[in-house]
């Protein structure tokens, strides 16, 4: 796979995972983190994962991996990072937003507010997830848009979910999602005419650190790991019909059968679809 991919975000979690996953099939992948060093990590732990670990586990595969420090709620640091790697490499093919704050602080005090009604949701959740979360997909879509065009070719992926079309317990998560879809649509709009494609992906239950901490409470029989996103990523790109599929979500465990991919241990989760999350009460 001989692309240069930005995954922003990429420090931990699905980010994580999908960066592996594209070093894996030989990508030059740069990731975007809050936080670099273990300083910066005590005055934003939910902002970083282990970097090092990262840069560890990147050295045994061939691809290769640059770290950012970008925080994506300054819009001048996201086209900074752009620019730079464009400077270097003439274009990005492959763009991942995942950048996503929206899942800090989740107790404030002793109170677990998720769950609450939109009229008492924490306004920080709205800046967080829309502010953050959605404009930097935009403002990081928009910088890469130009050389992808010139190119003739590039993948814009949003990392999405079912909220964006069902009630996932939270109104804020909800429109984030459908705003991450309708993003990834009209820019696919846009794009077309250029061999430029935009998608929305569903990942499943994804093992990411934070789930694993409380996989005793959660059934993660038909769980995925964080590279089996990544690995359906980089089917996407080599897709020859990519462009049909520009402008709509999709379920990644769905677009991995499609394409023969298994996970990191030889399992094919099943996709999810609407009623499993309708009738799960």
């Amino acid at each position: 796979m001989q692309a240069i991919a930005l995954v922003t975000g990429g420090s931990r979690g699905v980010g994580r995972g999908i960066a592996l996953a594209l070093l894996e099939e030989g990508a030059i992948v740069h990731v975007t983190a809050r936080t670099l060093t273990e300083a910066d990590a005590l005055t934003h732990p939910q902002g970083s994962g282990s970097l090092e670990s990262l840069a560890e586990e990147a050295s045994s595969l061939p691809g290769r991996l640059i770290i950012h420090r970008c925080d994506h709620a300054d819009d001048k640091q996201t086209v900074e990072v752009v620019a730079k790697i464009e400077e270097v490499h003439g274009g990005i093919d492959l763009l991942v937003n995942n950048a996503w704050p929206g899942y800090e602080h989740m107790v404030e005090g002793t109170t677990f507010t998720w769950p609450k009604p939109f009229w008492e949701q924490p306004m920080w959740r709205w800046n967080a997830m829309i502010d953050v979360g959605l404009r930097s997909a935009f403002v990081t879509s928009r910088a890469v848009a130009p050389a992808m065009i010139a190119k003739r070719k590039g993948l814009i992926v949003n990392i999405s979910f079912w909220a964006a079309e069902l009630f996932e317990g939270n109104a804020i998560y909800g429109v984030a999602k459908a705003g991450a879809n309708k993003l990834a649509a009209d820019c696919a709009h846009d794009l077309m005419p250029y061999g430029v494609s935009a998608v929305a992906l569903y990942p499943g239950l994804v093992r990411t650190e934070a789930v694993l901490r409380a996989a005793e409470f959660m059934d993660l029989s038909n769980s995925e790991s964080p590279r089996f996103v990544g690995r359906v990523i980089a089917g996407l790109w080599r897709d020859g019909s990519l462009l049909k599929k520009s402008g709509r979500p999709h379920v990644v465990a769905a677009l991995a059968r499609e394409y023969g991919i298994l996970d990191i241990d030889g399992q094919s989760p099943r996709p999810l679809a609407q009623d499993d999350f309708q009738n799960r009460d």
